[in-house]
């Protein structure tokens, strides 16, 4: 009974698929962490601006349960103008707001 197990090719599969279980949440685990998602995931608000200064600019904001996105182009339409980013605001922890011009 004992050599019928040592020749099962199969057994070896099972290992095999254990360590490609463990191989892959290691791999999601330091994507999550290289990719900074921890906040995303588990904090209450963030704002993630995607491509920024492209037409196809996106800005996504969560506050607590509620997720919205706006296209770049949205505002076009709301006011019927165009523009264009002309510089970066910095507001620091002392609450003081620094702008930097493009």
């Amino acid at each position: 009974m004992q050599e019928s197990e040592d020749l099962d090719p199969l057994s070896s599969l099972v290992n095999l698929f254990d360590v490609a279980m463990v191989f892959s949440v290691a791999l999601m685990a330091a994507l999550v962490s290289y990719l900074d998602l921890g906040e995303m995931l588990f904090s209450n608000e963030f704002t993630l601006v995607k491509n920024p200064g492209e037409q196809d600019m996106e800005i996504v904001i969560k506050q607590g349960q509620e997720i919205r996105a706006y296209q770049a182009d949205e505002t076009q339409q709301a006011t019927g103008e165009r523009g264009r980013p002309i510089g970066t605001a910095y507001q620091l922890e002392s609450g003081e707001i620094i702008y930097i011009p493009n």
